[in-house]
Order: C-alpha cells, then sequence, then structure tokens
C-alpha cells in the first residue's frame, strides 16, 4: 500500500452445507449454512483521485446491459463515500478470476474488498463489526465474505459463528457453461417437499475433530433438489468428481459450480487433468481450503 493504492485479494467460498430452514413474509429465505474460504482470488487495485467521482474498470468487459453502478463494488465505494463523507475520488480496477454467476461468492467478496480497501485507504476507522453492518445491506454473503474462514451462517447470512479451521484439503472446482439464476432456484424451491436436510450439528463435529472423511461424506445442499432435474449435468459432475478421488462433492450456493474435495494432492491433480480433458469448455480450478489471515 501507498498513501494513494492499495492493492486487496477477494478470495471465493464455498458451501459444506446449504440448508433452507423457512420463508419470510418478506420473501426472504432463512438459511443454516457452513462455509469456507478457497484460496481462488480477484484482485482489486483501489485508488484515490484528484477527480471526484468513482470510477470503475475490470479485466472483463462489462455486459452492454449492466451499467457499471449496478456492480457491487461501485455500490460499496458509493456507500462509504455517502456514509463517511469522503471528499476524493476513487477509481477501482477489479481483476477477476473467480468465475461469475457461479454460486463461489465472487460479486459478494468483490464487494467485501472494496469496502476494506477504501476504509484502509481513506483512513475511516471503521471496525470489522461496522463493515459487515454497511455490508449485509449489499449482499447477505457480505459478512461472510469480509471475515472469511470456516463459519456457520444463520438467517440470510448475516448471523454468523467462527468455527475451527478447516483442515487444509484441495478443492477440485468444476463450473459448467450454463447460468443459473438465483432467484428460479429459490422460488422454485418446495421446501415441504424436502426429505434430506444436512446434518449441521453432525458436520460442525466433524469439523472441530478434523474428521474430514466423515465431513465430505455429509456434504449436503437442498438446492440441488431444484437445479439437477433442471440441469442434470451437475449430477453428472458430481460423479464424475466421485469416481475420481474426491472424498465428498457438492454444488456450491445456487450453482452451478460444483466441487470436489481431496485429501491428497496427486490424486487432486488427476482429477484436474482428466476433468480438463472431459469438460473442455468448462471451467476447471483447482485450489485449497484457506485460512483465515
Amino acid at each position: 500500500m501507498t498513501n494513494d493504492t492499495i492493492t486487496i485479494k477477494a478470495p471465493a467460498k464455498i458451501n459444506l452445507s446449504l440448508d433452507v430452514t423457512g420463508r419470510r413474509e418478506n420473501g426472504y429465505h432463512d438459511l443454516r449454512m457452513l462455509m469456507q474460504t478457497i484460496d481462488l482470488y480477484d484482485e482489486l487495485t483501489i485508488k484515490k483521485t484528484a477527480e471526484p467521482g468513482i470510477y470503475f474498470s475490470m479485466n472483463r468487459e462489462l455486459p452492454d446491459h449492466i451499467p457499471p453502478e449496478k456492480n457491487l463494488v461501485w455500490k460499496a465505494a458509493k456507500l462509504l463515500q455517502e456514509r463517511c463523507h469522503i471528499t476524493d475520488g476513487i477509481d477501482i480496477y477489479l481483476e477477476k478470476n473467480i468465475p461469475a454467476a457461479a454460486g463461489l461468492a465472487g460479486g459478494s467478496s468483490d464487494c467485501a474488498a472494496a469496502l476494506i480497501g477504501i476504509n484502509e485507504l481513506c483512513g475511516l476507522g471503521l471496525t470489522l463489526g461496522q463493515l459487515c453492518d454497511l455490508g449485509v445491506t449489499l449482499g447477505a454473503d457480505v459478512p461472510f465474505c469480509l471475515q472469511k474462514g470456516t463459519m456457520l451462517s444463520e438467517g440470510i447470512g448475516e448471523i454468523l459463528t467462527r468455527l475451527p479451521d478447516l483442515s487444509p484439503l484441495w478443492v477440485l472446482l468444476i463450473k459448467p457453461d450454463i447460468s443459473v439464476s438465483t432467484g428460479y432456484v429459490y422460488t422454485h424451491l418446495k421446501l415441504d417437499e424436502i426429505t434430506s436436510h444436512p446434518d449441521t450439528k453432525h458436520l460442525i463435529d466433524c469439523i472441530r475433530r478434523h474428521d474430514d472423511a466423515t465431513l465430505a461424506r455429509g456434504l449436503s445442499n437442498v438446492l440441488e433438489t431444484v437445479t439437477i432435474p433442471e440441469y442434470p449435468i451437475l449430477a453428472e459432475l458430481k460423479r464424475f468428481l466421485s469416481d475420481n478421488g474426491a472424498i465428498g462433492s457438492l454444488m456450491s450456493g445456487s450453482g452451478p459450480t460444483t466441487y470436489g474435495l481431496y485429501q491428497d494432492e496427486i490424486l487432486a491433480r488427476m482429477a484436474l487433468k482428466k476433468a480438463k480433458e472431459q469438460y473442455q469448455d468448462y471451467d476447471v480450478l483447482l485450489c485449497r481450503t484457506r485460512l483465515p489471515e
């Protein structure tokens, strides 16, 4: 960091479990999730400028129909400018590596990184708790992305309980070339027809005991009851991962990214090679669970 520039990493997340426990009158769903940071990063470079305003650019073209003002990074900068009366202009460049709309919280993590970076660069002095209070107004996953690590997430995602660090594991991500609307998934979720829910308490116990094999066997996401019938490729990807050495596999978030957990690096790299050969049009990435900084 210099006086006028800061660079911040924004890591992705996976869900070790995702349960929907109810629906509120306002249409939001109550969730109970186990979340884990992984070492796949976007990177934000934030600069103060003499010209007032917010300037946002990235290494990928923005879709023509989506103005920069709709991006969570821009919204985070605007929120801090207004709340903290920042008079400097803010220029943000986003180096995007996390697949978009993938169930990996890339947008939420970018938003969290913008909040952290601007707070530090402009000397705002906001605490982590204050940043989380601001972040949840922008997205339910933003508070987790601010805190990172291994966590139980409840409510709409804003109630967080830190858990012991997950054992270092290899994570093979496969994102098929499809788009899954989060709104569609939750709208079509039939809570009264779900017969199997994650055993969250048992999974937390596995994390505390570092029982990775049992944890991996218990990976569970109720949103798969919507996505897998609609997109059978997701079931195929889970089978592929299990058949190629993963100790467990799951769709992350509302999808479509599916991942496998590996204890053995050699097996993980063999599966990576095979996945790249078999799914050439998909995003295939190997990373690791990441401990909080």
